[in-house]
């Protein structure tokens, strides 16, 4: 990363912290990777079971293997061997101790902005698992609601459909279409403006370039 915008992460990366903690998140920034994780196993405690949306940033972390390594009852969908039983394990996953994410967009006055397609992450996000995990480069962070929708309709939409095969127009082209394909990932648009109850979801905001 080049040394100017590594300077300009650390200087907006905790006033976008401040604005977090002020809508009720409780909110951290770390330096990079390896401070990422160190944080993110500290606030989950250990008696939690651990679930996660499909996520590049826990990849590019290598967050899964460090829960199995700290001994973490975890629920992992992929170890469905057939689309009924991966389907069980997501529907598990809203009951879980902490739910791990990426967020689409955060914005500098400190609110999420997401899009789903099945819309398992958003409902984790709202409601069910006792701690909410946002993890989240601050590539993520844009100015404001605008922006939120710009970056996830524009960028991130396509390139998660190019990512998952999904058939949608946006994957053909990378551009939005605005489209009302069956197989659509932009079928849920969640808001979250105010974290409630308070300190539920934790943002964990990294000062890298991290996931789409």
């Amino acid at each position: 990363m080049l040394e100017p915008v590594k300077k300009l992460y650390e200087n907006k990366g905790p006033k976008v912290v401040e604005a977090l903690t002020k809508r009720h998140f409780e909110a951290y920034y770390v330096s990079d990777k390896a401070a990422a994780v160190k944080k993110i196993l500290e606030i989950i405690p250990k008696n939690h079971s651990v679930a996660w949306g499909g996520t590049m940033t826990m990849d590019e972390l290598g967050l899964k293997e460090q829960l199995k390594a700290s001994g973490y009852a975890l629920i992992d969908r992929d170890t469905g061997s057939t689309p009924q039983e991966r389907e069980q394990i997501m529907h598990k996953a809203l009951s879980c101790g902490s739910f791990i994410m990426s967020s689409n967009a955060i914005t500098e006055d400190g609110q999420l902005f997401n899009i789903d397609g099945k819309g398992n992450r958003v409902a984790a996000l709202i409601y069910g698992p006792e701690n909410v995990i946002i993890i989240a480069g601050m590539n993520k962070v844009v100015k404001d609601m605008d922006e939120a929708y710009a970056r996830v309709r524009n960028y991130a939409a396509p390139a998660n459909a190019q990512r998952f095969d999904i058939d949608t127009p946006c994957k053909k082209t990378g551009e939005c279409f605005n489209c009302m394909s069956a197989s659509t990932i932009c079928a849920q648009f969640v808001q979250t403006r105010i974290c409630k109850p308070a300190g539920r979801i934790k943002v964990v905001l990294i000062g890298e370039e991290l996931g789409i």
